[in-house]
């Protein structure tokens, strides 16, 4: 493989009422190009799955990282956040020469990094990533609707939709939900 490994780092669920915050790492090769490779908030979930599937078996490698409501509450989003995004670098099965983040924050890192705003719609890396992150995230949030239907995160993946606000009225909070972040929403604090 030629030239630099270059990762790519972007996260999903970082504005949902319940479930975690995911990350992905991406490296790409240097020449992969896929008409769909672009921000994941700009592809249906069927052109997510298809690109997720894409990348599964011609990226170079991929690191996730994962932080739960506790550690979101605990910590606050941004902190728990780059946390994730360190886990997925780290997570790597390769040494990145440069480290490309989606947004204006970036974790302790021993490698070169770069943050970007708006890095998901310029470089393909960072996109991959975004891709990644919520495919994984979104799959995890319909697998825990099995556990919790009457929050009908199959359908919300966890972000506050009047539904979601809606059950959480009548039902109060799981144990996936964010306490710190029900508080502002729904201005009524849980046990």
């Amino acid at each position: 493989m030629a030239g630099p490994l270059i990762a790519g780092v972007d996260e999903a669920g970082r504005g949902c009422l319940a479930g975690p915050v995911v990350a992905a790492a991406v490296i790409l090769p240097s020449a992969l190009s896929h008409p769909l490779l672009k921000d994941s908030k700009m592809l249906t979930p069927y052109a997510r799955e298809e690109v997720f599937h894409f990348l599964l078996s011609h990226s170079v490698a991929m690191g996730v990282g994962i932080q739960g409501p506790e550690a979101i509450d605990r910590q606050n989003v941004l902190r728990a956040t780059l946390l994730a995004m360190k886990e997925a670098v780290e997570s790597l099965p390769l040494i990145p020469h440069l480290v490309r983040i989606d947004g204006p924050h970036a974790p302790p890192l021993p490698f070169q990094t770069e943050t970007h705003i708006g890095g998901d719609k310029t470089y393909p890396e960072i996109a991959a990533a975004s891709i990644v992150a919520k495919v994984l995230r979104d799959r995890l949030m319909e697998k825990l609707h099995k556990d919790f239907p009457c929050y009908d995160w199959k359908q919300n993946k966890g972000y506050p939709t009047p539904a979601h606000k809606k059950a959480l009225i009548e039902y109060g909070p799981s144990i996936l939900h964010r306490l710190s972040f029900l508080q502002k929403i729904l201005q009524r604090s849980y046990c």
